[in-house]
């Protein structure tokens, strides 16, 4: 279907979207764009004849505005997942001051979609996208405060799964400040994943001065400019894919992966 609506000189496609960096193991160099090719025409197209054009526009402006309030929401239930956790807790004080919590994903792109399917580790239907956070903790914190918040955590990610009201996926790490300079090294594919997530987070609450700090970092590292290099590595590989798969009618089995992505998310760091 996509092969032949993009081949078609009398239909009008356009995308209520834009396209970024996604690091997959399945990708010479990692590096591919987001949404995969079937991704993006499933969710994020609209198609119309060319009189149609001004009704395919309006179309894609009312869909932007939804992906922006999918995201709204979606960063608002996790915002007040963590926050009620850091403030009904016995050691909200050391994880307010010591500990900041990002938020990654199509979330900080308003990309957000609401998509049902299935979580992978249960087969429970989620609604879209899911929210990927990453807890970073200073030098100063206890072990033992990070253990009890992963216990926490745990319990509150069960809650967002099967909870009617919310059917969220919610992935999470834990990591210190130690880690994180580790990781800014971009030498493994966890590292490199670490660092993407790192750069495109945006604070969602606990302490904005080590916020702060974990930014200067990443960006005093170079990871802003190493990953710029991989999104337009991966972008000349979308235009080349796109077009051999068009010219090859029905099977172009090099560039498959680009279109038929195995999952359309990675483990975080």
């Amino acid at each position: 279907m996509w092969q032949t609506c993009a081949a078609r000189a009398d239909l009008v496609m356009e995308r209520a979207s834009r396209r970024y960096l996604r690091l997959d193991r399945k990708v010479d160099g990692y590096a591919r764009l987001s949404p995969s090719i079937r991704r993006e025409f499933m969710t994020y197209v609209v198609i119309g004849l060319e009189p149609q054009r001004t009704a395919v526009e309006e179309r894609i402006d009312r869909l932007q505005a939804e992906f922006v309030a999918i995201s709204d929401r979606k960063r608002r239930v996790a915002q007040e997942t963590i926050e009620e956790l850091f403030t009904h807790t016995p050691h909200r004080h050391e994880l307010n001051r010591h500990v900041c919590v990002l938020i990654g994903g199509d979330v900080v792109y308003d990309m957000a979609h609401a998509v049902e399917r299935p979580e992978p580790s249960t087969g429970k239907m989620v609604r879209g996208s899911d929210l990927d956070l990453v807890f970073i903790a200073d030098e100063t914190i206890e072990r033992q405060v990070l253990h009890a918040l992963d216990e926490r955590m745990y319990e509150r990610k069960w809650h967002l799964l099967v909870l009617p009201q919310f059917r969220e996926e919610l992935d999470y790490v834990i990591k210190t400040l130690a880690k994180v300079r580790k990781q800014l090294a971009f030498d493994t594919f966890p590292h490199k994943v670490a660092c993407k997530i790192m750069d495109e987070g945006q604070y969602l609450c606990g302490s904005r001065a080590l916020f702060d700090r974990v930014k200067g970092l990443v960006e005093a590292s170079g990871i802003p400019e190493k990953l710029a290099e991989l999104e337009e590595k991966a972008t000349e590989e979308r235009a080349i894919a796109e077009r051999e798969l068009l010219s090859a009618g029905t099977h172009a089995p090099e560039w498959e992966h680009l279109f038929f992505t195995t999952e359309e998310r990675e483990e975080i760091y």
